[in-house]
């Protein structure tokens, strides 16, 4: 008696196996057409294949600790530009609300021929 359910078919594992290479593929051939173009500097100098985001060089990812920092710079670069402009943001200053007089009203005279 053999010891396999049925010699005459390709066994589960082999059927898997070919099911995720046919994925594999696929995913490979559709992905080549969507994949940006990698920068030939990017290619001389650190070796860039296209999939892969360079790590080091001007357009590596930047890391969340830095980001908190340029976001900081762009915060105090605002500031700086906003002061220049003269919109100053008094902090010391007392909030003095303006009350509208409904009192004193401007009639026009329309001029109707």
């Amino acid at each position: 008696m053999p010891s396999v359910k049925n010699p005459n078919k390709p066994s589960k594992n082999r059927l898997a196996a070919k099911a995720a290479k046919a994925r594999k593929e696929a995913q490979q051939s559709s992905a080549a057409g969507r994949l940006s173009k990698v920068e030939k500097t990017d290619t001389n100098r650190f070796g860039a294949r296209p999939g892969l985001m360079p790590t080091s060089g001007p357009r590596k990812p930047v890391s969340g600790k830095k980001q908190r920092k340029l976001e900081k710079k762009m915060g105090y670069a605002l500031k700086r530009k906003m002061e220049k402009e003269g919109e100053v943001e008094m902090k010391d200053a007392v909030v003095v609300e303006k009350k509208v007089e409904d009192d004193k009203k401007e009639e026009v005279e329309m001029d109707i021929s």
